[in-house]
Parts: C-alpha cells; sequence; structure tokens
C-alpha cells in the first residue's frame, strides 16, 4: 500500500524500509540509547578506578602467601548493604587459591546440636589464605535475635563467648578484620524495589528481605548491642557508610590494604579512608547513644 503525498510532507514522520516511523519516538529512543551509553562509561570509570586497588591487593595476598599469614575478614550490615558486591570487587582479581568466600545457609540439625562456633570453624584459613565470609557468626547477634531463629538464652551466650573467641583467634596469630555495612532506610527500600522489578536481581530477594523493612527499628538496636559488646581492642569493628555503593568498595579495599603491612606498597595512590565513609565501630557506638539522647531512640 503507497504514502500518500499528506504523510510525505507531514515533518513528524519519516518512512524507512516501508515502516512509518514518529520522529518523537525516535528521538525518545535515540535519549535512550545515549543514557545507558553515558551510564555504562561511568560504570566502566568506575570499575577502572578500583584496579589500582586490586593490584594492591594482589601484593597483599602475595605477602600473606609468603609468610603463611592467616586471614578473616568479616562481612556484615544489613540486607542490601553491598557485603556482596564489595567481595566480588575485593577477589576479582586475586590468586583463587589462596582465598575463600563462605556464605553458609541456615544450620542443620546435627549443626544445632553443636557448639555455635563449630561449624564456622572448619572453615577457617590455613597458612597463606584468606577467607571472606559473607555474613559470619555475627547473624547470632543480628538476624537470628531479630527473628527469633534462636532462644534469648542462645544469643545471651553468644554475647558472652563470642570475644573469648575472636581474641583467641588473634592470640594464636589469625589477622581478624570486622566490616559492617551500614545502609539508611531509605536507600535499602530503593535497593529492594530494584530487586523486585529487576529480572537479574530477583534472586537476591528472599523472605527475611521483605520484612527487614517492617524491623528497621529491631535490627537497629541489634546493631547497638552487638557493637557495644564486641568491639573490643583485639577485635575491633569498622563501619563502612554503603548509600554509595562505589565509595563503600574502594574505602573497604583501603581498609584491609591498611591492616596489613605486606610492603612494596604504590607510594602514589591515596591509602587514607574516606572519614565520611569509614567509621571506626567505638565512634559509631557514641553517634548511636547521642541519638538516643537528643531523639529518645535510634533512628538509624
Amino acid at each position: 500500500m503507497g504514502h500518500s503525498d499528506n504523510d510525505n510532507k507531514n515533518p513528524d514522520y519519516i518512512h524507512l524500509n516501508g515502516h512509518k516511523l514518529s520522529l518523537n519516538e525516535l528521538l525518545n529512543d535515540y535519549n535512550k540509547l545515549k543514557n545507558r551509553e553515558k551510564k555504562a562509561v561511568k560504570r566502566w570509570c568506575k570499575e577502572q578506578e578500583l584496579k589500582p586497588y586490586q593490584a594492591e591487593l594482589i601484593k597483599m595476598q602475595q605477602y600473606l602467601e609468603d609468610e603463611q599469614k592467616k586471614v578473616i575478614i568479616l562481612f556484615e550490615g544489613r540486607d542490601a548493604s553491598g557485603k556482596g558486591g564489595t567481595i566480588r570487587r575485593i577477589t576479582r582479581y586475586m590468586n583463587e587459591k589462596h582465598y575463600r568466600v563462605v556464605a553458609l545457609g541456615k544450620p542443620t540439625e546435627e549443626q544445632r546440636t553443636q557448639w555455635f562456633f563449630q561449624k564456622y570453624i572448619t572453615h577457617l584459613p590455613c597458612g597463606g589464605e584468606v577467607v571472606l565470609f559473607d555474613r559470619s557468626w555475627y547473624n547470632r547477634a543480628m538476624v537470628e535475635p531479630v527473628f527469633s531463629f534462636c532462644t534469648e538464652e542462645e544469643h545471651r551466650n553468644f554475647m558472652t563467648g563470642v570475644t573469648g573467641f575472636e581474641k583467641d583467634l588473634v592470640r594464636q596469630g589469625t589477622i581478624l578484620i570486622k566490616l559492617y555495612f551500614s545502609v539508611t532506610r531509605e536507600e535499602q527500600a530503593r535497593r529492594f524495589e530494584r530487586r523486585k522489578t529487576d529480572p537479574l536481581r530477583q534472586w537476591k530477594l528472599s523472605e527475611v528481605d521483605l520484612q527487614a523493612q517492617d524491623r528497621w527499628d529491631d535490627f537497629t538496636h541489634a546493631k547497638y548491642e552487638m557493637l557495644k559488646h564486641t568491639h573490643t581492642t583485639a577485635s575491633p569493628w569498622t563501619i563502612i557508610r554503603s548509600n554509595d555503593k562505589h565509595k563503600a568498595r574502594i574505602n573497604a579495599m583501603k581498609v584491609l590494604l591498611n591492616a596489613i603491612d605486606y610492603g612494596n606498597r604504590d607510594h602514589n595512590l591515596d591509602f587514607v579512608p574516606d572519614n565520611e565513609v569509614v567509621i571506626s565501630g567505638s565512634r559509631e557506638i557514641e553517634l548511636m547513644e547521642a541519638q538516643r539522647i537528643r531523639q529518645g531512640k535510634f533512628t538509624d
């Protein structure tokens, strides 16, 4: 079927391969493509910015292997706080033979009858190895009591015993680094919403995640109690503000690199953490207590 002269003269449409196309639709498609390109370039630039620190992590790993040092890194924090993405960036170029990522599921019936730390001990590092726990024994300080997955007595026993357990690890030569990723309620909600609508991220959304916003205050109280009782000289906590994922990742790398004197580091690189992103556990406790005094409760 042919096109009328009016169609050909209409400036709002063009004809391409027998199809009548709206210029507005073409413009919208073009703008969407440009926005995707901009986002892709931005992501690429961020990944490039990580690479010098990832190169330093390889040097650090080589030092640990040469010296047969043992390292445990704990990644804790609320759901969708950025732990997994940070772990992937930290380990991206590391030697797979000398690190492990451990993310344990629910305890089996047999494990529930064992000493609580027993299932974690089997995953501890040997000489020259780094073990990164994507959630750790601190499940018993945060998730389990909030969702009643443990009894009050089990929670109390954990809080009493964990500092001695960690002190023994450190005393016997293990380097223990504890990171808590702190995200705001609004940012967590935004990330959950994205998981609901993005088919590539839907697998991340669990039943526990769906209740995280409703139990926000319970998690905040559990966080405070955990920090207050388990931030020690032997095994301190470092808080990573993780609303900005890129800043969280690069600063977490800086924390790790500063925790180990591996030598041969690139002195042209900035190893100083951003004090708006990296907060000591003791400072976080002070901030939370001041907030409670001012407002009568924790609000973050």
